[in-house]
């Protein structure tokens, strides 16, 4: 689902980093080992659910090394991502039905197919064009960004994620207006912008780039060997793409930085849309509960 793989904020308060991810009627805020999942049921409550993250990383602080740490919180992100859909589902449709190991490993393994569809359906369609070299790469990444833009454009047009696209952009409002020390008040969290640039949408834009750079430098490889690193280097491509990430918010104030974040900000007027005045008090909410479990 659509989420903020890293957002720094930092106001007069102090600092906490957050990660945000769009829900079925609600939010998901994550800081640190803390959770918080915050769903609008049918009567018009916001039903709060905190969480204690408890990540293997913790256990063996080898994962938590530059380029490994990557594919840790890919994997994490996902673990609970998924978790958070599910309950915001059940909570948003007033349903009773426990989330079981099963149906984590029926959704998991559905991403799974998703991703190797994208990573090896324009890898498939290029090679009828009879290119070679950087310009068979770059082309590939044109089409595997046409089929991005397709599909999100298509879930756009449907109604029921259409307001999960909003929440999004309250995700993203809110998270801009802690970052800013404002007052955390609809009226003014309305007034930010539903872009950030920290969001899961510039990721994915830093894994097409990287892919060209990356497929380019690969040594010559039978048709089978290429279709199949197409595969084998997703993890590799998402680690070094998560790194680069954090390096871009670290140094988000510089022009350079500015620039190539901005592709996945003009993205970003796909996977969000303006939200209502309650989604916002939805995110306000996620953004104080997390902030009162982390003090």
């Amino acid at each position: 689902m659509l989420k903020s793989m890293t957002s720094s904020t930092k106001n007069k308060e102090g600092s906490l980093a957050f990660g945000g991810q769009a829900l079925i009627e609600g939010v998901m805020m994550r800081s640190g080992s803390k959770m918080v999942l915050c769903v609008r049921n049918p009567q018009g409550n916001i039903i709060i659910q905190h969480n204690e993250i408890h990540s293997i990383s913790n256990k063996y602080p080898i994962l938590k090394l530059p380029f490994i740490r990557g594919i840790m919180v890919l994997i994490e992100t996902l673990y609970y991502g998924t978790k958070g859909i599910f309950f915001s589902a059940n909570t948003a449709l007033d349903g009773e039905e426990e989330f079981t190991f099963k149906e984590y490993l029926l959704v998991i393994g559905m991403v799974l197919l998703m991703s190797a569809f994208f990573a090896v359906a324009p890898f498939i369609l290029t090679t009828y064009l009879n290119l070679t070299g950087v310009l068979f790469n770059i082309v590939e990444a044109v089409v595997r960004l046409i089929f991005f833009i397709l599909y999100l454009y298509g879930i756009s047009l449907w109604r029921d994620f259409r307001r999960v696209l909003q929440y999004h952009g309250a995700e993203h409002k809110a998270i801009n207006a802690y970052e800013a020390g404002i007052n955390l008040e609809v009226e003014f969290v309305d007034k930010f912008s539903r872009f950030n640039p920290r969001c899961g949408t510039s990721f994915l834009f830093i894994v097409v780039l990287l892919s060209i750079i990356l497929y380019s430098i690969l040594p010559n490889m039978d048709y089978i060997q290429r279709l199949s690193s197409r595969i084998l280097l997703i993890p590799i491509i998402g680690s070094l793409s998560y790194e680069l990430l954090k390096i871009s918010d670290k140094y988000r104030e510089l022009e350079i930085m500015k620039i190539i974040t901005l592709p996945g900000l003009t993205f970003q007027r796909l996977t969000t849309k303006e939200p209502e005045k309650d989604m916002i008090e939805v995110a306000i909410k996620a953004i104080e509960e997390v902030k009162k479990i982390r003090q």
